[in-house]
């Protein structure tokens, strides 16, 4: 008998083994938790002493000081720049370091540079002359930088290496924890013209008074960061990413012809010798002026600068406390006002430098552009903690320094512009005097995240634009009520989402190695960020989080993980399931309405309710009292049940409220006439709320929001069942562009048989 039983169990095991065998295809595979909703653990590095769970800095942060002596000889006559610096370096860090990484920004110009040849391609069938000769006929420009000498502070030589854009400098002994070091660079180089190649800084010269218009920037060599995240940063400059800094003090003595103007980052220290006695009159003017800039140089005396050359020099000398960088602008030509804008308790100098060739546009609208962005920025950030911000004119350009930057948007010579120019001119200054605070402050890795300086600041340009069309309305042209902001909104965005995946990155990709950089690290984070705020979390809370970010992370060095901790920590939002959608994948944004059906309340047993009592053999008898929803269109299902009132058409449910409810209960119970199932469909992968908007018979409208979470269980669709006193005759998703849907074709129900935005965008280019 047991043995039989032995048997018969083997025989068990071996039939459902073999079975299994057989059937393995057809077998449902485990799986790792693949919900969208699932926490960032995978992709976040562990808090640590010093980057706290909560995104805030750890109790051990750190981070290095690099502070510079410079003396600085610009030769106009010869377009050339060379230099005396003597840099002192504070380790903070826990570690003892045996060397110190530089940045030679301006090796990525040298002839022997490999940034050209990273860059592939083929022959273009028809090109512009002069990228013809650009590509095959020029020269390579004889640029980088010339180091002479490396010594440290007793005059005693120091071994370096360079590697192309960086230079190792061996240190005598290790730099222990707290220690100093200063040690000196002499060096020079030939200044490249920026409009040829545009490059970040250089000159332009202008044929026609035979002058130069020199911005000046990455001309001297610059302490790489040593961080708790990436050890040095010494990755390589290609030409795209930009650039990671400590902060220090920086005092610059710049030499330039006597018949300059110059401004750059930090306080003017010897304001008396370098100002006429009229020009220090007039910025004293401007100094009181909060609504309209002072000239402090004017037109007509910057084009009879413009006519001789003077022989002589004239030193000005500069002094900045706390900045990542330093940059200046020079030249005979410009025009230069000022005016004040209160920030918080204090004034602060917007500033303008510019040629004639930017009038009347840049002597109309660039200071108040400046000042108007401060404002902004700080309302949304911090109060603007340095004394100036200055925008320079120069052609084709968009680059900025701490308090000072280039900017585009010129004229015509006869003093004319459209609309493109002048709305470009307004949008790039407020995007570079808002890198004032993103990164210029908040000093996060350029170098390897590109989006949190540039995505975080084109966000922040979005708002500030706004604010400045409705500060300065007359700056709007007649057709414009706002201010037409080219990044932000989200259906801007529609056609990068949509477009051919072969060619989208993440936005969690170093920017060197991305297509569409300017969608990638600009467009689609700034949309983001615009898309949390008005749709996700609301301005409140947004806001007060971002705030707090700004705040925690000023004059440090922050990483994603520290955004986006921050931004959950302070306004008590899981974002995770946000986190990962729009920045680390390249999933696109489709929500549409799959199927609408409407019921109607009976008592009596509908066609679900029979079969379910069929199929159990019990009877109809059995079954307690119920209420019936009756498809319209079923077998069960009659014209009459649209006219019926509610409680007349389930006697069931009269009886229970008699029953149960008072009168005075029973008089404020709801009864709706109309009972809905929708079905949402979501065939793009990205996660975001439904927001519909319902349109009733009598014309009324409702505007719903349901929250991201009513995806986490169906990745695919979901229903929602909807009661109504009024009839539905129109059920419309993402009405008005909040989500970037990138298929309006099935956003509305009933469905019209129309082509979706994107496809009319896409006829659009074809055409």
């Amino acid at each position: 008998m047991i043995k039989l039983k032995y048997y018969f169990l083997s025989v068990c095991f071996v039939s459902a083994a073999a079975f299994a065998q057989e059937q393995k295809t057809d077998r449902k595979q485990g799986h790792t938790n693949t919900n969208k909703f699932r926490q960032l653990y995978d992709e976040f590095s562990t808090p640590n002493m010093y980057r706290a769970a909560s995104g805030a800095p750890g109790s051990a942060y750190y981070q290095q000081q690099a502070d510079y002596k410079m003396d600085i000889v610009l030769d106009d006559e010869n377009a050339k720049i060379s230099g005396f610096e003597t840099i002192t370096y504070t380790n903070n860090s826990p570690d003892n370091l045996k060397y110190l990484w530089v940045q030679l920004d301006q090796n990525m110009r040298a002839k022997d540079s490999k940034t050209p040849l990273i860059e592939g391609g083929g022959v273009a069938p028809v090109q512009r002359a002069e990228d013809f000769y650009s590509a095959y006929l020029k020269e390579p420009f004889d640029g980088g930088f010339n180091i002479q000498e490396v010594k440290d502070s007793k005059g005693n030589d120091l071994s370096y290496m360079i590697n192309r854009t960086m230079m190792r400098v061996e240190l005598p002994e290790n730099l222990g924890t707290g220690d100093k070091f200063s040690f000196s660079v002499k060096w020079w180089y030939n200044i490249n013209d920026h409009v040829d190649g545009r490059g970040r800084s250089g000159y332009e010269y202008f044929a026609e008074d035979d002058n130069r218009a020199y911005v000046i920037a990455q001309f001297f060599p610059r302490m790489a960061v040593y961080s708790d995240v990436e050890g040095w940063q010494n990755s390589q400059f290609w030409g795209r990413d930009e650039f990671a800094l400590p902060f220090g003090n920086y005092e610059v003595n710049i030499t330039v012809p006597a018949d300059h103007i110059l401004d750059g980052t930090g306080k003017l220290m010897n304001r008396k010798e370098v100002f006429s006695k009229t020009m220090l009159e007039r910025y004293e003017q401007a100094k009181k002026s909060y609504d309209e800039p002072v000239l402090i140089v004017t037109q007509e005396e910057a084009e009879a600068a413009e006519k001789t050359k003077s022989s002589e020099t004239k030193t000005w000398k500069l002094y900045a406390e706390n900045v990542r960088d330093f940059g200046f602008a020079t030249s005979r030509k410009f025009i230069w006002d000022m005016m004040a804008v209160k920030i918080g308790d204090k004034d602060v100098m917007a500033v303008s430098m510019y040629p004639k060739e930017g009038n009347p546009l840049w002597e109309e609208w660039s200071t108040k552009t400046v000042a108007s962005t401060l404002e902004s920025y700080s309302r949304m950030t911090f109060d603007y903690p340095y004394h100036k911000a200055i925008s320079v004119h120069a052609k084709n350009q968009g680059m900025e320094y701490p308090m000072i930057c280039w900017n585009h948007g010129r004229p015509e010579a006869d003093g004319t512009y459209s609309d493109r120019v002048k709305y470009g001119m307004m949008g790039v200054i407020i995007h570079e005097v808002g890198h004032n605070f993103f990164p210029m402050i908040v000093n996060s890795d350029e170098r390897q995240w590109t989006w949190m300086d540039e995505g975080l600041n084109t966000f922040l340009q979005y708002v500030a634009e706004q604010d400045f069309g409705k500060k300065y309305p007359g700056a709007l042209s007649p057709q414009d009520k706002v201010f037409p902001s080219r990044r932000g909104p989200a259906k801007y965005i529609v056609p990068y989402m949509g477009g051919d995946q072969n060619f989208i990155s993440p936005v969690m990709s170093k920017g060197l190695n991305v297509y569409q950089f300017g969608s990638n690290a600009y467009s689609k984070p700034a949309t983001a960020l615009n898309i949390l705020r008005e749709t996700v979390m609301g301005p409140e809370l947004f806001d007060y989080a971002f705030k707090e970010y700004s705040n925690r992370w000023k004059f440090k060095h922050p990483t994603p993980e520290d955004f986006f901790r921050t931004m959950e920590d302070a306004s008590a939002f899981d974002l995770d399931w946000f986190w990962r959608g729009w920045f680390y994948t390249t999933d696109w944004v489709d929500i549409g309405v799959k199927d609408v059906k409407k019921f109607y309340v009976s008592s009596e047993p509908n066609e679900y309710t029979k079969n379910l009592v069929k199929q159990r053999g019990m009877r109809l008898s059995d079954l307690p009292p119920l209420v019936y929803m009756v498809e319209e269109g079923s077998a069960d299902y009659n014209d009459e049940m649209k006219q019926t009132e509610l409680l007349e058409a389930s006697a069931t449910l009269k009886e229970y409220l008699m029953d149960n409810f008072s009168t005075e209960e029973r008089q404020s119970i709801k009864a709706p006439k109309f009972f809905y199932n929708i079905t949402f469909e979501k065939p793009g992968g990205l996660v975001m709320p439904i927001i519909v908007e319902y349109t009733y018979a009598d014309g009324t409208k409702k505007k719903e929001t349901y929250p991201a979470q009513i995806w986490r269980y169906n990745d695919y669709e979901v229903s929602k069942d909807i009661a109504s006193d009024k009839e539905i005759v129109k059920i419309v998703v993402d009405p008005n562009e909040e989500t970037a849907d990138i298929d309006t074709s099935n956003n509305v129900w009933p469905k019209k048989e129309v082509k979706s935005d994107f496809e009319q965008f896409k006829d659009k280019l074809k055409s």
